[in-house]
Parts: C-alpha cells; structure tokens; sequence
C-alpha cells in the first residue's frame, strides 16, 4: 500500500512563509499608514512629564539673567592681576545671589562674591577664595594664578532670549521641566493624550480573583498591556475579556472604534477554528497585514476600523510584549505626536550558544551584563518559549537576530536592543 503525503498549511512552526512581511517592511506599512496627532491642551508644567510637546518652545529670558560669578571667591578687575609675584586689594564688600553689590569697585579693590551671584560693576575676574590669602576684613593677597576673566558666566550663557529651548515632537523629561520652569513657563501646550482600548480574547482566560477550573489561566496580557502603555501616557480604555464569539468580538470592535484612537487585542489572529478576530476586522474594516517573518509574534494584524488604528496580537505573553515593543510602540508614539527614532542597537559578544534557523528575525530575551574586564557581553534568559513570561521579567534587552542567521555560538557577535531603549 503506497503512503500519501498529507497537504500542509504553513504554520507557526515553519521559519519560512512567504505571504509574511519582514519586520522592517511591516514597520513601514504601519508608518506609512498613520497621521500624527493635531489636537492640543495646555497643562502645568509640573504636568506636563513624559507628554509630548506641541509648538517649539523659544526662550523669552537670557539664562543667566546677568553677568555672574561661577565659583565663591573674589571679584576684581583683570588689571589688578599680578603679572609676578603677589598684590594686596582692598575688600569693598560683599555680592550674594539676590542681594549684589550696588557701589562702584575702583582699580584696587575687590568684592567678595558667591556662586551665582551678580558680577559687581566692572569687574570681570573671579579669584577663587582658595587662591586668595584674606589679610583682615579689609584686605586679600593674590597671586599670578588666576587668568583674565575666570570663574565668570555671561548672561545668556545657558540661554539667550529667542534661542530654541525644546522642539515640537519632544517627549518632556525632568530635565525639560527644570528647563521650562527656569525660563518662567508655567502652562506648556502639549498633545492631547492617545485613547488607547485594549481587550484579551480566549474562552480560557479568567480574570485575578476567579477560580480557576482545568483548562483555564489567568489573563496576564491585559496586565502587561496596562503597564506598556501607561509608561507611554496614553488614556486606557480596559475592556476586558470577551469570549471567542463573532456576535461579541463585533460589538466589542464597534465599542472601540466609537471611543478609542486605537484599538489592540491579544489572541484570536492565528489560524485555529476560534479565532475570529482577522474575520471580525475584515467585515469592519481593513485588514493591512496579518503576518510578520519574526519570532515570537508571526500573527500580527494590522488594519483600520474606521478612524481607529488596530493591532491584533498574538496570544502567548511574550509575543504581545515583543510586538508591542517592535511595532504598536513606535506606532503609538508616532500618532501621539512624538519625533519617534528607532532604538539603538548595540553589538557585543554572546556568551551563550543560540539555536536558530534563517527565515525569521528573532528576539530572544538576554541579560546584557558588564564582565570582570569592563566589556559588555549579552547572554540568553533561558528558555525562549512564546509562553515563557518569566523570559521577559529576567531578561533586560532583546538580543536580535537577522533574518538570515543560521544560529550564534558563544563568543559571536549579536545586536542587542535594550529594554531601557524602548520605553
């Protein structure tokens, strides 16, 4: 009896499918697709942190306000330095921050002065206090060690009146708040926040609280999912689980395009009898794309529901985070306004041996981890299972492998893109 071969679909398991975009192909199909965010709000600037800034903010003020000291010590005029030797000044009085010197300072005389504050008249040298012998209350020595115009900062010398202080497109950090508040700006016009909706598919998944019976595990992608987009400053919409039903997915499809900007769901884009949510987005929408050539995360749909954006993501934990990271991030961050750049990569040796076979960009969790020399080397997590989420908590970078690789051996050299990069 001759054996038949069975006909095959491709699946999950093949490294190889030819209908799936390469990660760098879906990026720009996604990019290509969006329109950045237009509408704005003022907020106070104690507010305003890891918002997105919606006009060039301009300098009114010069930064410092006036000439003034760098260093505590003494204000003289450069003619009084000693070219040899040393030379006696006498102590005019004193200059603090907020509280300068008024008087005239003659040829001779000095001003005791602290850091930051005004530079007394015409003087235009600080002699550190360290570098001058206080005779009494009325006189200093100083010597040839102090060059002209030391310890001295010029107005404006941060910041001049209409210098550029920070671009449209920036996301606000702590730094940019001193910066605002040390240029007197109280309210600071930012992009209105991104309403991003989000639910779990799957028959299986039960919520923190309920028992669970055989079969069933607790949601964790909802979870993961807030706390991505909560680091991102979006406005959440949580929806929930809904149940492998079409006549529910619809309704919950529906509920989001009237309320959110952008829609993400985990589960139910694979190929499996229940898994409907593909089907549900072509009868409502567009559907863009719905596989990448990478590993974990190949189910990924991409498409419009109306004016709302949606990103349907694989069910296993860590292929949520994966293409979340890769794709719905930079999406995000792009539609909220945000001069998006891509992360960084960086190359260093591998101290583990990584199986992998050409077809598929992977991101395998590592451990990028200073050694006994100082060199930076990576190493993998462990196991990289899609449904391994204990990956992603031990790991702190991605170490990425390109489409072609064939596997790495302890010692080659990898791309690794940190975590820190992409949030």
């Amino acid at each position: 009896m001759s054996k038949k071969q069975i006909q095959k679909d491709i699946s999950c398991m093949d490294d190889f499918d030819p209908e799936s975009l390469t990660p760098d192909k879906a990026l720009e199909k996604i990019f290509t697709s969006l329109s950045r965010m237009t509408q704005t709000e003022e907020v106070p600037v104690r507010e305003a942190l890891q918002r997105v800034l919606a006009n060039d903010i301009k300098s009114g003020i010069n930064v410092p306000s006036g000439r003034n000291s760098a260093m505590d010590g003494y204000a003289i005029h450069a003619e009084d330095l000693p070219e040899s030797g040393t030379r006696t000044l006498h102590l005019a009085g004193s200059s603090f921050a907020g509280q300068p010197f008024h008087g005239n300072v003659e040829k001779g005389e000095c001003v005791r002065i602290m850091t930051g504050a005004i530079m007394p008249g015409t003087t235009d040298t600080v002699v550190i206090q360290e570098h001058a012998e206080k005779q009494d209350d009325t006189a200093i020595i100083i010597g040839t060690d102090t060059k002209p115009c030391s310890n001295v900062r010029e107005a404006g010398e941060d910041l001049a009146v209409g210098d550029l202080v920070l671009q449209k497109g920036m996301r606000l950090a702590p730094a940019d708040i001193g910066l605002l508040a040390s240029l007197g700006i109280a309210q600071v016009p930012v992009f209105r926040k991104l309403r991003v909706a989000f639910f779990s598919t799957g028959d299986e998944l039960r919520s923190i609280g309920e028992e669970l019976e055989d079969g069933m595990i607790y949601d964790s992608n909802r979870y993961t999912l807030f706390g991505m987009l909560s680091r991102l400053g979006a406005d959440i919409i949580d929806m929930g689980v809904v149940k492998d039903d079409p006549a529910l997915l619809e309704q919950a499809f529906i509920e989001a395009r009237d309320k959110a900007d952008v829609l993400l769901t985990s589960g139910g884009v694979s190929v499996g009898e229940a898994d409907y949510v593909k089907d549900v987005l072509t009868r409502l929408g567009d559907v863009n794309f719905w596989k990448v050539a990478m590993k974990p995360g190949r189910p990924l749909t991409f498409g419009k529901l109306g004016d709302t954006f949606f990103f349907g993501l694989p069910g296993n934990p860590v292929s949520v985070m994966v293409t979340f990271y890769q794709f719905v991030q930079p999406a995000l961050r792009q539609l909220m306004g945000e001069n998006y750049s891509p992360p960084i990569l960086l190359k260093v040796p591998c101290l583990s041996s990584l199986r992998k076979r050409p077809g598929r960009v992977e991101y395998q969790r590592g451990v990028l981890e200073q050694q006994d020399d100082g060199s930076m080397a990576v190493r993998k997590t462990g196991k990289q299972g899609s449904g391994i989420l204990r990956s992603m908590a031990d790991a702190n970078c991605f170490i990425v492998l390109p489409l072609e690789s064939s596997g790495v051996n302890p010692g080659d050299s990898v791309d690794v893109q940190l975590f820190n990069g992409l949030v």
